[in-house]
């Protein structure tokens, strides 16, 4: 796909894991590959040993996990950030830093510790939206706030609790990030975090940047990923939901048959991301959709037929769900609507 980086997982975590990681590291050649760990040894050695290119560190900095979660002071926060960080430099690899639940974190004491990493010479900053509880606007106001008191680059880090992930990720690129952290379909922890499919999608096509990253394969990695988590893919999901570039209103089906820039955003088509455009037959169906729909399943109706067609699809749609193909069919022969096959027997 061209990712930049995958952060393969917590080599720490258990021995399944770690072999997981060492794999991936040593077969991932045209990217960055990270292993995770707390600001703890035995994380930082695992991670080391497992043979990737860059170590994630990480603790919590806020003072509710301070408190009930890491049970440690700041002092000790700090203190442990900055030997984690020295550690893995003293190693000759990539490190990246992240003050965990940053969002929630008093302002002054995130300063602090981001000072602290920095001199101790991190590569990365990742600033974590870990509850998910930042709006555009202020997240992007963090990320600024904190690249003055950095050299390092800043990665964000967004949850979708209030379904602001992807929003979020966007706004810390605007403010100066250089990187977004994602998963495939948006799976993670609650309600997951920032879709690589939206963030990739909306950088391309949104804001024109090229970001390297083969889009036309995204929807085939998302049905991938889906399968491999059982994780379903809602159908309104954007980019890659059953639904993205689906069409049953008379009025967005007429257009789109016209010119497919009316009803979709024109810079993000079907073929970019690898799907295809479907025209959904339903009680909102207009004759436009009927007759192209009628047309290549091989029908030749009248103005009329058409007409008639769409009323029963319209009144079938109303009562059940979707009209599919054979449902068509079977209203086209009540109808008396000639198939391409008959038209040849006459002619013969």
């Amino acid at each position: 796909m061209g990712t930049h980086v995958i952060e393969a997982g917590f080599p720490v975590n258990s021995d399944a894991e770690f072999e997981a990681v060492a794999d991936i590291a040593a077969s991932a050649d045209n990217s960055t590959t990270c292993g995770l760990a707390r600001v703890v040894d035995k994380d930082i050695e695992a991670a080391l040993d497992s043979g990737v290119d860059m170590v994630h560190t990480f603790v919590s900095t806020s003072d509710v996990q301070l408190a009930d979660s890491m049970h440690a002071s700041r002092e000790e926060a700090v203190e442990r950030a900055v030997r984690s960080v020295e550690r893995v430099r003293d190693a000759g690899v990539e490190v990246m830093f992240s003050p965990m639940d940053a969002t929630r974190t008093d302002e002054e004491f995130l300063i602090e510790v981001v000072e602290a990493v920095s001199e101790a010479g991190v590569d990365w900053i990742n600033l974590p939206d870990t509850c998910g509880v930042a709006t555009p606007t202020r997240f992007a106001r963090m990320v600024r706030m904190v690249r003055e008191h950095t050299d390092a680059r800043i990665d964000v880090h967004a949850h979708d609790d209030f379904g602001l992930a992807s929003a979020n990720a966007m706004a810390g690129f605007e403010a100066g990030a250089a990187q977004a952290q994602v998963s495939v379909n948006g799976i993670g922890e609650r309600a997951g975090n920032a879709a690589y499919e939206e963030v990739v999608m909306a950088a391309e096509s949104i804001y024109g940047v090229d970001t390297g990253i083969d889009t036309t394969r995204i929807t085939e990695l998302a049905r991938i990923v889906e399968k491999a988590s059982d994780i379903p893919i809602p159908a309104n999901k954007p980019v890659v939901g059953q639904n993205a570039f689906s069409h049953e209103s008379g009025i967005h089906a007429a257009g789109v048959i016209e010119n497919a820039d009316t009803f979709e955003p024109g810079v993000m088509t079907p073929e970019m991301v690898g799907a295809t455009r479907e025209f959904v037959l339903g009680k909102h169906t207009g004759t436009h959709s009927v007759r192209k729909r009628l047309t290549d399943i091989g029908y030749e109706p009248t103005d009329a037929e058409v007409r008639e067609v769409t009323r029963r699809v319209k009144d079938y749609g109303a009562e059940k769900e979707r009209v599919n193909d054979s449902t068509l069919e079977a209203f086209a022969r009540e109808v008396g609507v000639t198939h391409e096959d008959e038209r040849e027997e006459v002619r013969a």
